[in-house]
């Protein structure tokens, strides 16, 4: 409440909106054209027809969601989890890394994917999972900022995931059917070899992936069952192989590209050998034929190894079509992890047991010609990087999908949902094509995994700290039906996986977190608000946490005034006639609190607090201030603000300093509207203009001088400081920063109700300096100035009255000292009116009966007596207004000692508060922004 030309009282009054349908959203499927909920929750019915309760649900039948757990689940993560490695690149790790470390290095994979696998087992399992998967998981989790950026990094580790399983497949083709190839005789013809002819191969077998997603994307995540199987006969045949085939020396072809075995036609194989057994123990590293030699270590061999193990999200990518997301999830990843795993292992020690560690160095692909039937290794590397590179793709345009149908970006990806047909997503399926194309190009398979393990270990570790802050929070709403996970597991996934990170690329590593933050960043400045609002944030948890655990240490009996701060509650009555003053208190408040507080005259049963506290919200956006806002129901001004100083802030943050607009007849501006206001806005709409009213020229106040009076005094008696503001209409801080004739900040610590008081570093007077000194910090091209008013004390000695000087007292030479010891900076200006003007003096003990420290003999007087003396009072307090404004030419603001407000108590109150107003309006007419200042605590100090 706050009342002035700067801000008025009036009642607010806000109607109803937004709807019951707002609190629920699904999603499209991720996975193919049929998956996905409806766009708006369906009306709450006891039953429907087919049985199923509904409560914003549908049928799973009818919603398209047809997938169980193995086949929704177990044979994409498996398929996914198998991809490039199990035939490609097991030998490359072992024969380099040996079998110690390379036990070793799966057990770190698997512990990492196993603890993200529980992560994700306990947000699945807490709520309903749209499609969407982990970028689903992640963003509704961790908030639209966080959420947004690793779903955008989680895109694109499914596009370099793609070209990862394409470079694998090529590999296997022209292995097999290029110079040299297993199924190629030295009569026959062959596939070209080269850089670019790799190149193109992996175009078409990209633009086949492409063709499959625009036609048969559904049918081919139905298919994954009779995939897995073939991928499993041949792995079986391998392992059969491995067990059945003696040793030989000419079957194992040295490749055309490994110039550097150009000695030799044939690699080794041994069959099952102790010895063979005993030498590929340890770690023999040696280089990389397909990257040019460059040289293999521990982090390569893990990288390459880790990015053929990241499918875990595969089953949460198909959230959008399994029956059961929060059952099918964590039975069916955990069942392909522990599956995966096995083979792995007994993959690395068949492949120890039979084969020298050279063989499996200088081809990668020497499993095809020790095979009992060799087409079985064939068609095990095709289907396997066909069917991870198909999934990856598919994958990627549909999060760019959901990314676009979530508004992450605003308009930027509107095109994607325009290019949809029959719910595929053609344009999201082109521009992932595309950005699979631009990875291919740099063509060596083991560096395309290292840039997918890091892509993947990033989205791993979003998911452990999505769990691991959730979990943290204490939420009661967290009951994941998924129970053997805890902070502890999402702690070691998320450390393994940031640990893991630098190891395998640190480059890659930080590049990928640089962008990841850049992300955050620029979705925070730019990305839609209701979005944030729609899906929480666990920011917002995760800082309750902490604010109430801090709020519950700071304790006020602690309170030293050495760390004393301005904590401001600023009572309005229209925001839109008092932004300059909401925007200087901001300024003001220097990092302290600061509350917007608001009265409205009526009756609690009439009044919808949500939708009022969310345009008041609003308001703050709008003015772009660190506040908050306290908005309570009153029968009268005065009722409604008394409770908002007893119980605005919370705990030991509580205001000690209320700051009201002054009390006059002058029509109040409106800024929201006016065409040359720097606060014109048109992001209210007509209704909510309305709940924010304006008095207009010629209305009346909501209430009398009397209660605004009653209200100050109610302020000095709860002990807050007090700040009246004047003209602040007139305040233009863009003016006063880039004016070169606005100068000064200008403090008249003298009582001109009582200008005999002594003392002019009075509690009052050090609180407008330190106010006056907090400006300066903003406006720091400014000076302050203190005016030194000396004056003729009257003393009464008996029934004489006598006249001493007090230029000791009023000493320039003190008020320096004092200056220098409280370290305030200021220019000190001597004024003389007081002293030499006897007018002045006379005019003290009349102007008393107006304030808090009347005189009960003077309470007397008769009418004509009493009108006589307040109109003298009016004179003086011109001719005191004219010297202030004579000196105020370029004065930026200025701050008076205001004189405690006559007592409610005190006989004809009524008009002595009236006279005490008009008196004040006076004082402060014409004058620049100013704020008349009582103190009532200690806000200096000169101490250590």
């Amino acid at each position: 409440m706050s009342n002035s030309r700067d801000q008025e009282t009036a009642p607010i009054a806000a109607p109803r909106n937004g709807s019951a349908s707002n609190m629920f959203r699904s999603f499209g499927s991720l996975f193919g054209a049929g998956g996905g909920g409806a766009d708006t929750a369906r009306p709450i019915t006891p039953q429907s027809s087919d049985g199923y309760v509904e409560f914003g649900m549908q049928d799973p039948e009818r919603n398209g969601r047809t997938l169980g757990t193995f086949a929704g689940v177990f044979s994409p993560v498996a398929l996914s989890m198998f991809s490039a490695l199990v035939f490609i690149r097991v030998g490359y790790i072992v024969g380099n890394a040996g079998l110690y470390v390379t036990f070793l290095q799966f057990l770190i994979a698997y512990a990492i994917l196993l603890f993200t696998v529980a992560s994700v087992c306990a947000i699945s399992t807490n709520g309903a999972v749209e499609g969407g998967g982990v970028y689903f998981m992640i963003s509704r989790t961790l908030g639209l900022e966080f959420g947004g950026s690793i779903g955008t990094l989680f895109f694109f580790a499914n596009v370099v995931g793609c070209a990862m399983a394409i470079s694998g497949c090529t590999e296997g083709v022209m292995d097999n059917f290029g110079p040299g190839g297993h199924f190629i005789h030295e009569a026959s013809s062959h596939l070209p070899d080269g850089k670019w002819w790799r190149f193109l191969v992996s175009s078409l077998i990209n633009t086949c992936m492409l063709l499959v997603c625009l036609v048969g994307a559904a049918l081919f995540a139905k298919t994954s069952v009779l995939i897995l199987g073939t991928v499993t006969i041949c792995l079986f045949a391998t392992y059969i192989s491995f067990l059945a085939k003696g040793a030989t020396n000419d079957t194992i072809p040295v490749p055309v590209e490994n110039t550097k075995m150009n000695w030799t036609k044939f690699l080794n194989y041994t069959g099952l050998s102790s010895d063979t057994l005993r030498e590929n123990l340890d770690s023999h590293y040696g280089t990389d034929y397909t990257s040019n030699d460059k040289n293999v270590d521990f982090s390569t061999t893990f990288g390459v190894l880790f990015a053929g193990v990241t499918g875990i999200m595969a089953g949460a990518n198909m959230s959008g079509e399994l029956k059961s997301p929060s059952k099918s999830i964590p039975w069916g990843t955990l069942s392909a992890v522990c599956f995966t795993f096995v083979s792995y292992i007994i993959l690395s020690f068949l492949m120890s047991c039979t084969t020298p560690y050279q063989t499996m160095q200088n081809n990668y692909l020497f499993l095809m010609p020790v095979n009992l039937w060799p087409p079985f290794t064939a068609i095990g590397i095709l289907t396997a990087t066909f069917s991870t590179g198909l999934s990856n793709l598919i994958g990627s345009s549909r999060i760019l999908e959901a990314l676009s149908k979530d508004q992450v970006f605003g308009s930027l990806l509107n095109f994607v949902l325009h290019g949809t047909w029959k719910g595929n997503p053609i344009c999201a399926v082109f521009v992932s094509w595309v950005l699979v194309e631009c990875i291919l190009l740099i063509g060596s398979f083991n560096i395309i995994a290292q840039i997918n393990s890091v892509l993947f270990m990033l989205s791993y570790l979003a998911t452990n700290l999505a769990c691991l802050g959730i979990e943290l929070t204490g939420a009661p709403n967290f009951r994941p039906l998924f129970k053997y996970f805890t902070w502890h597991t999402c702690l070691v996934g998320l450390l393994g996986t940031l640990i893991m990170m630098f190891v395998i690329n640190p480059i890659y590593a930080s590049s990928c977190i640089i962008l990841c933050l850049i992300l955050v960043i620029a979705l925070h400045l730019f990305s839609p608000a209701t979005q944030a609002a729609q899906w929480g944030s666990i920011s917002q948890a995760l800082m309750f946490h902490q604010v109430r655990k801090y709020l519950l240490m700071l304790d006020p009996r602690k309170d030293h005034v050495k760390f004393w701060r301005p904590q401001i509650l600023l009572l309005v009555s229209s925001p839109r006639s008092c932004c300059p003053l909401v925007d200087f208190v901001n300024d003001l408040k220097k990092s302290g609190l600061y509350i917007i507080g608001h009265v409205k005259l009526g009756d609690c049963n009439a009044v919808e607090d949500a939708v009022e506290n969310q345009l008041w919200w609003s308001f703050l956006d709008h003015m772009r201030v660190k506040a908050f806002t306290e908005v309570t129901i009153s029968r009268s001004i005065r009722e409604g603000v008394q409770h908002l100083i007893r119980l605005s802030g919370i705990g030991a943050m509580k205001p000690n300093t209320i700051i009201l607009g002054f009390y006059d007849n002058e029509a109040p501006k409106d800024f929201f509207q006016n065409g040359t206001s720097p606060y014109k806005t048109d992001g209210f709409n007509e209704g909510d203009i309305q709940n924010f009213p304006i008095r207009r020229d010629g209305e009346s106040k909501h209430f009398e001088v009397q209660e605004y009076v009653q209200i100050l005094c109610d302020t000095l008696r709860m002990k807050k400081n007090l700040c009246l503001c004047r003209n602040f209409q007139r305040l233009d801080k863009n003016f006063i920063t880039i004016s070169k004739h606005v100068k000064y900040i200008d403090v008249w610590p003298i009582n001109v109700f009582n200008p005999t008081s002594g003392d002019p570093f009075d509690m009052v007077s050090l609180f407008m300096m330190q106010l006056a000194v907090i400006m300066l910090a903003k406006w720091k091209h400014l000076r302050v100035r203190i005016f030194l008013c000396e004056t003729n004390e009257e003393r009464t000695v008996g029934t004489f009255e006598t006249q001493a000087p007090q230029m000791d007292i009023f000493s320039k030479l003190k008020l320096e000292q004092s200056l220098k010891e409280l370290r305030i900076n200021a220019d000190i200006i001597e004024i003389q009116e007081w002293s030499r003007d006897t007018e002045f003096t006379r005019h003290a003990r009349i102007l008393r009966q107006f304030t808090a420290q009347a005189d009960e003999a003077l309470l007397d007087d008769g009418d004509e007596i009493a009108e006589d003396k307040f109109n003298r009072s009016l004179l003086y307090m011109q001719r005191v207004n004219q010297v202030i404004r004579d000196r105020s030419d370029q004065t930026a603001l200025s701050f008076i000692y205001l004189a405690a407000p006559p007592k409610p108590t005190l006989p004809d109150f009524n008009d002595r508060s009236a006279s005490y107003v008009e008196l004040l309006t006076e004082l402060t007419a014409e004058l620049p922004p100013t704020i008349l200042v009582h103190g009532v605590s200690t806000v200096t100090s000169t101490t250590l």
